[in-house]
C-alpha cells in the first residue's frame, strides 16, 4: 500500500478536474470505476476508485481518491492499493507507488 496526502490551496472544482485529467490521461489501462460526490455546507467531498492494470507483475492496482474542500482549502488523500502478488506473502512490484505518484506529481503542478 502506498499513501500520499496533501492540503494545498486552490479552487475545488479545477484540483478535481486537473487529479482527473493527469489521472485518466496516465495510460490506457487506467480506469475510473466509482465515484461519489457530496456536500454540506460550504464542505465539499469527492472520492474516485481507479483500477489500472500493469503488464510488468499482471496484477491490477486501485488508487482511492479522496478530495476535501472547504472554502479556498483543499485536502487530498491518494492511497494506493493491490499491487503485488501472492496469496500470503505481498509482494509488491510498485504498482501501488506509480498510482500514488501519478497524484503527487499532478498536485506538484497545480501549486
Amino acid at each position: 500500500m502506498a499513501k500520499y496526502e496533501k492540503t494545498i490551496n486552490g479552487k475545488f472544482e479545477e484540483v478535481i478536474n486537473q487529479l482527473q485529467n493527469d489521472i485518466s490521461n496516465s495510460g490506457i489501462s487506467m480506469k475510473l470505476v466509482a465515484e461519489s460526490n457530496y456536500t454540506i455546507n460550504d464542505t465539499k467531498i469527492a472520492v474516485r476508485v481507479y483500477d489500472k492494470y500493469f503488464m510488468r507483475n499482471g496484477n491490477r492496482a486501485s488508487l482511492s481518491l479522496t478530495v476535501v474542500g472547504s472554502h479556498n482549502t483543499i485536502f487530498i488523500s491518494a492511497i494506493g492499493a493491490g499491487g503485488g502478488s501472492g496469496v500470503f506473502f505481498n509482494f509488491s512490484l510498485g504498482a501501488e507507488d506509480d498510482m500514488v505518484e501519478i497524484v503527487q506529481k499532478s498536485i506538484e503542478q497545480m501549486e
